[in-house]
């Protein structure tokens, strides 16, 4: 069934894929972007074409303005980046938590006052307690994150609590993402927000003019998700709701990496002889994070369907063609 659709942060990583998939399905695709950090050349690597609103969603006028006569909002725009951005000082933390919970309580309001019927919202593994993400854990379930009340920072505490507005939206069909670690093409290569396999991959295209340096000692593990699932499993939640009012699920793979490892691994996609350079003085981040998929294989049959080694290809490949100007 064709609709409108809403794409907020539609010109950033996650959301630019996004659109092009909802378009491909003959959808109306309206994105809202401030572009702070997604950009017009994300929408032309993956050849959208589409109505683009440019502003920013903290403005509540703005908000308002840009949703109106949508089916479904896909909300995806939020104050995202790196260990070091993120968590690099409590103004940051601060900054983080704010900007989202003020961008995410307009967002929200804007749907309640247009009807709009249908949210999906990108959440995120840091709503899970972080004294649980310090140490080797079972698998996290989604129930997990009511147990104990800990997320990771002010990212975490923005994305739990907008999960509990989303909760108290009893008019609106919910559906959460909490996306645990996605890459891919238009994954964010910059240096001032990009993470792990962003950075690395910069680094690898780039070396010897760039350093190839891996933060912390290389031992803490990560799963990693390519973005044809991750917008995939998006699709499917979003169907799901045609016929059901909640649902929150983990997006992510279950075959863990050490980030020595993945780095091994990018060297060799490079094919030169770089040698591995450890600065334990900056953040490691957590040590472990890993999806029980229990609940999003059950409810819509999905599971990742791309291997990290041959996501990493195509993602290097699409990285080297960026940073040439490509």
């Amino acid at each position: 069934m064709r609709q409108k659709v809403a794409v907020t942060g539609g010109a950033g990583f996650i959301g630019s894929n996004l659109a092009r998939k909802l378009a491909d399905e003959g959808n109306a695709v309206r994105i809202v972007d401030d572009f702070s950090t997604g950009t017009e050349q994300n929408l032309r690597d993956v050849n959208v074409s589409t109505e683009v609103v440019r502003g920013n969603l903290a403005d509540q006028a703005f908000a308002r303005d840009s949703l109106k006569n949508v089916d479904a909002v896909y909300h995806l725009a939020a104050e995202v980046g790196s260990v070091q951005y993120l968590h690099g000082s409590y103004a940051r933390e601060l900054f983080a938590l704010q900007t989202n919970l003020l961008i995410d309580t307009n967002v929200f309001r804007a749907c309640i006052e247009d009807e709009i019927r249908t949210i999906v919202f990108a959440s995120s593994v840091s709503v899970y307690p972080k004294r649980l993400q310090m140490t080797a854990s079972s698998p996290f379930r989604e129930d997990d994150a009511q147990r104990t009340v800990e997320p990771e920072g002010g990212y975490g505490w923005s994305k739990y609590v907008a999960e509990k507005q989303l909760e108290m939206m009893d008019l609106v069909n919910v559906g959460v993402a909490r996306i645990f670690h996605a890459y891919g093409k238009n994954i964010y290569l910059k240096e001032d927000k990009s993470q792990v396999i962003g950075s690395l991959m910069r680094k690898a295209v780039r070396y010897p003019e760039e350093d190839f340096v891996i933060w912390g000692d290389g031992n803490q593990k990560r799963c990693f998700v390519y973005i044809d699932d991750v917008t995939d499993a998006l699709l499917r939640i979003r169907d799901y709701l045609t016929v059901n009012s909640r649902l929150t699920v983990n997006v992510g793979s279950q075959d863990e990496v050490s980030v020595r490892d993945l780095a091994r691994k990018i060297v060799d996609l490079s094919g030169k002889d770089i040698p591995l350079k450890f600065d334990i003085s900056k953040p490691t981040g957590v040590l472990q994070r890993v999806p029980s998929l229990e609940k999003i294989e059950r409810s819509l049959g999905w599971k990742p369907s791309t291997t990290l080694d041959d996501g990493l290809e195509l993602t290097y490949e699409w990285a080297t063609q960026r940073l040439a100007g490509k």
